[in-house]
């Protein structure tokens, strides 16, 4: 491999424990001074190509500012989802206080990602049930981490795992081709040996045998397997599978099926003001559609962000031609093929091309035996993920210990949070025994606001501000039993990977050393 040196500052131009961004001829490179020491990775997140410099270092982990990717400072190496590569590590050289960076001159990859190992006469066989977040990852890590016997995935969806995050943003507005959609190419599955088993679903396991049946009758065998299936979305009572015009938004099917529809006219009735429900009444909007939005709710999101900044995202809705109708709910549709309108129980009555249902998902784990279900039909796991001999669950159907909460079983229905109990679970599944301890994260993004979120809280006593709501620049932190417990925020990106951070060391400050400072908009 061939090199060529650039000269990119002095020693003295970059302090310790700071992050500078540098040319190295035409390549962006990252710098970080590190205990005395300068090193140098690629400057763009790997996600989505965020520049690292506005993320926040803590020790020799970098958080990107826009989705909360972590990488090392030292080697690139990557530390947390949502970003599935590690970032290039060059060489640094100091001469006389000059910094030296020495790139490839021949294109060649200078990714700190290790290959994937597949060989080694290992005959244990490993199933992953599902190919979303947390299933894909879980076989990233797996091999990463050296595991070289069978691996096999199994979906119900005809597709490789995809960018489910964009399929009610750019994707539903036509600004994401089917193509960028993939997370990995076929290349990478046969490349690691990755069997796949796609657009069949488990019927069965049996935790006894240690056997998956399919739908098909296919039976395979297990050492270990991992639970990832995700959610199903929640349908209302009366909605018939022969109304056509009617849509859950779960899935690539769902979505094209979506898009195919507005050909046919574009009248939308969105029910549920869900994160799911909102960001595809921008989508939907963007497209020039005439949107309403139907939901029991005073204001979208009071139960997850608080009336404030539901109130705001209400607006900026309403500014971009959203309408509502809040507090309602619906009592039936019009129509058993195509549904021409959304009946209120106010009796009311809304004209319809389509209507989206945005109302939740129930966990998709009613195949198993022998596993240990909460109330709500999820998987119960303890904080290595397990669920039961050999038995892992990840993603949107475990229950798992929750470290800021005091242990308490919690569930969350998050793409990032699904990657990372995917990774622990897969480190757990070759006897890494490692505990859950990664912190959630979420974002939004409905017409030009986007809102980032970390941590998790179902419930909080009190919301104290920094900044002003609608401004569209402010800091929500959100307190249960006088800590701290979640942080969300507009336009203020470093900090919130800095609070993620604090969160994740345990280091948060206490209410009282905030800044009270009222919600009001006045």
């Amino acid at each position: 491999m061939k090199f060529e040196e650039f000269e990119v500052g002095k020693t003295t131009d970059i302090a310790d424990a700071e992050m500078k961004e540098v040319y190295a001829g035409e390549t962006k490179v990252l710098l970080a001074r590190i205990d005395g020491k300068i090193h140098a990775v690629g400057a763009e997140c790997t996600h989505y190509g965020a520049p690292l410099v506005d993320g926040y270092l803590s020790g020799d982990r970098i958080v990107c500012p826009w989705h909360h990717a972590c990488f090392s400072a030292r080697t690139g190496k990557l530390q947390e989802p949502p970003a599935l590569d590690s970032l290039p590590c060059y060489d640094v050289k100091i001469s006389d206080d000059r910094i030296a960076v020495r790139i490839p001159s021949d294109d060649a990859e200078m990714s700190a990602t290790e290959p994937a190992s597949n060989e080694g006469g290992d005959d244990r066989s490993f199933v992953i049930l599902g190919a979303g977040a947390a299933g894909l990852s879980a076989a990233k890590t797996l091999r990463q981490e050296g595991f070289a016997g069978r691996l096999t995935m199994i979906t119900g969806e005809d597709r490789a795992p995809y960018d489910r995050p964009n399929l009610s943003k750019d994707y539903l507005q036509g600004k994401a081709e089917p193509e960028w959609m993939p997370l990995r190419e076929r290349e990478f599955f046969e490349n690691n040996n990755i069997e796949q088993f796609s657009g069949v679903a488990a019927e069965k396991v049996d935790t006894d045998l240690k056997t998956v049946t399919l739908v098909n009758g296919k039976v395979l065998n297990y050492d270990s397997i991992l639970i990832a299936t995700g959610g199903i979305p929640r349908r209302l009572p009366f909605q018939k599978t022969s109304q056509k015009n009617v849509f859950t938004y779960r899935s690539f099917s769902d979505a094209d099926a979506v898009i195919e529809t507005l050909e046919n006219g574009k009248r939308a009735v969105i029910i549920g003001a869900s994160f799911i429900g909102m960001e595809t009444a921008a989508s939907l909007r963007s497209r020039g559609c005439d949107v309403t939005v139907v939901a029991p709710d005073k204001v979208p999101f009071e139960k997850t962000l608080g009336a404030e900044i539901g109130g705001f995202f209400k607006n900026v809705h309403e500014e971009n031609g959203v309408k509502f109708k809040l507090e309602s709910e619906v009592e039936d549709f019009e129509g058993d093929e195509n549904v021409t309108g959304v009946l209120l129980k106010s009796g009311d009555r809304i004209a319809a091309d389509l209507v989206i249902i945005g109302i939740g998902v129930a966990p998709a784990a009613e195949f198993q035996s022998g596993i240990e279900l909460h109330r709500d039909g999820g998987i119960v796991a303890d904080e290595f993920l397990s669920a039961g001999k050999d038995v892992y669950a990840a993603g949107d159907i475990v229950h798992f210990p929750y470290r800021p909460a005091g242990g308490e079983l919690t569930r969350i229905e998050h793409w990032r949070t699904a990657m990372q109990l995917g990774n622990t679970a897969a480190q757990n599944m070759i006897g890494m025994q490692k505990p859950f301890t990664s912190i959630p994260f979420f974002w939004t993004t409905q017409f030009d606001a986007t809102l980032n979120y970390v941590g998790h809280l179902k419930e909080w006593d009190e919301i104290i501000y920094r900044g002003r709501i609608d401004s569209g620049q402010f800091l929500a932190f959100y307190v249960k039993d006088g800590k701290i417990r979640a942080v969300a925020g507009m336009n203020r990106d470093r900090e919130l990977a800095e609070f993620e951070e604090m969160m994740r060391l345990d280091k948060m400050p206490a209410p009282s050393d905030l800044n009270h400072q009222s919600a009001s908009n006045d």
